[in-house]
């Protein structure tokens, strides 16, 4: 899966093609970057020429799970963007 681990003094993906994309200082910049990775190379676009929007709609198994998985991490870093809460915790999946 896509989660992350802490290392020393800085956190990483536990998937290590996700841990070489380049930091841009954008909030989950590097979680946006993942998933538009893990989509573009799907089957789906591939192979069925599908937008992302569209494969990520259908859920007939052309995208694999990874991806959503990196989606899900994506949309709870978004959202903690928001959250004041954050402040304190930090963002979550955010590296």
């Amino acid at each position: 899966m896509a989660g992350i681990t802490a290392h020393s003094q800085s956190q990483q993906f536990e998937d290590d093609e996700f841990n070489e994309l380049k930091k841009t200082g954008v909030s989950c910049d590097r979680l946006r970057q993942a998933l538009k990775k893990c989509i573009k190379n799907s089957q789906c676009v591939q192979v069925q020429a599908r937008s992302a929007k569209e494969c990520i709609d259908a859920h007939d198994g052309s995208v694999p799970d990874k991806c959503f998985a990196v989606l899900q991490n994506f949309t709870e870093c978004k959202r903690s963007l928001v959250d004041m809460r954050s402040r304190f915790r930090g963002r979550k999946g955010d590296l």
